[in-house]
């Protein structure tokens, strides 16, 4: 195996999952996740055999897919997310001994996230679940670190203000 297939396989083997999750929280749909993860990873081996560096795998990656939804959804109206494919996505194995308790406060969460605008839910996606610092995600978006550092603010800021909603509406019915 030459040495560009062994690095384009670890780069695969290390962003699939992540490229994938990313993906489907913005088109929504199993198969088009697949297929557009697959055209990222194409794209970015037509790339690299054309001499291009990667310097920052990740970034190079959502950069692609970032580019592959926006043409998905140009061509597509955008489905509705449903609570069930979601929880699969970014949980899909949840630990039994986690309380009843717990569960509730994680459907709520990600009921909330998924109902955020594209940007917001797009920066705390990348920020709390792939866990990419604040430098990272700005390569990945294209966009200054201090804009990206306004839209996780502010996102947070919104997702903390629904929850506080939900509290209040759930304490209210008790």
């Amino acid at each position: 195996m030459s040495n560009l297939r062994k690095n384009f396989s670890k780069i695969y083997d290390e962003y699939i999952g992540k490229i994938y999750r990313f993906v489907f929280l913005k088109v929504n749909s199993k198969e088009a996740a697949e297929d557009l993860t697959s055209e990222v990873f194409v794209r970015t081996w037509n790339s690299i055999q054309k001499g291009t560096k990667l310097d920052n795998p990740g970034a190079f990656l959502y950069r692609i897919a970032r580019n592959i939804v926006i043409d998905y959804y140009r061509q597509r109206p955008q489905p509705q997310i449903s609570l069930a494919d979601y929880q699969e996505v970014v949980d899909p194995a949840p630990d039994p001994r986690e309380t009843a308790s717990t569960q509730s406060d994680l459907e709520i969460i990600k009921a909330n996230i998924a109902n955020l605008n594209d940007d917001y839910r797009e920066v705390i996606t990348l920020r709390f679940i792939e866990d990419y610092s604040i430098p990272e995600i700005a390569k990945i978006l294209d966009r200054p670190e201090g804009t990206v550092r306004v839209m996780l603010h502010r996102g947070l800021g919104e997702l903390k203000a629904r929850l506080n909603g939900n509290k209040q509406d759930n304490n209210l019915t008790m």
